[in-house]
């Protein structure tokens, strides 16, 4: 199994849990496999038809859809505001999603996974982002999401819930077309 995953970071926040678990998932990938962590989606303007055209789309949007073109799979990390995934993980999506039918997203399987402090572990999020990936064009990689609350659990130290987050990315990289484990 060789493949890169490109990871979406839908927090902005340098000390964001969920950074450190996609740098604890990019550090401690299995063999074979390449977490790349897409920064910059803090430059990424909210998406504007108007300035997605060849002489005006900027350029922070242009590296990020070549960041994911360049991967075999997507995976969204993800807390939960107010009920929904943050902005900047739907503008990413947004961004990746044109030009409809052609985005960067189209045809990669996608999982994503998150943790958050409510009780619900940033469920909502992650179906959001499941349902905006998958209208992108990308595969959505089923059973893979881990929703984790981090009201009682530290995320970053349980191995019962690093099982679970390391579980997904091997789910994700193993997943082939026809929607088997390679």
């Amino acid at each position: 199994m060789t493949n890169t995953i490109a990871v979406l970071v839908g927090s902005l926040r340098t000390d964001s849990v969920n950074r450190k678990i996609a740098e604890i998932l990019r550090d401690q990938a299995p063999e074979g496999v390449t977490v790349d962590i897409v920064d910059g989606l803090a430059d990424v303007p909210f998406y504007n038809e108007d300035l997605d055209n060849p002489s005006d789309i900027p350029a922070s949007a242009v590296r990020l859809r070549e960041r994911v073109a360049a991967a075999d799979r997507v995976l969204a990390v993800t807390p939960e505001y107010n009920g929904t995934m943050p902005a900047v993980l739907n503008n990413a999506i947004d961004w990746l999603s044109r030009p409809y039918g052609a985005g960067a997203m189209v045809g990669k399987p996608f999982g994503v996974v998150g943790a958050t402090p409510t009780p619900y572990g940033g469920k909502w999020a992650h179906a959001d982002a499941v349902r905006s990936a998958r209208v992108a064009g990308a595969v959505v990689v089923e059973d893979i999401t881990v929703s984790q609350p981090t009201v009682d659990v530290d995320v970053l130290h349980d191995a019962e819930v690093l099982d679970r987050l390391h579980g997904a990315v091997r789910a994700l990289a193993e997943y082939d077309a026809a929607g088997t484990a390679a």
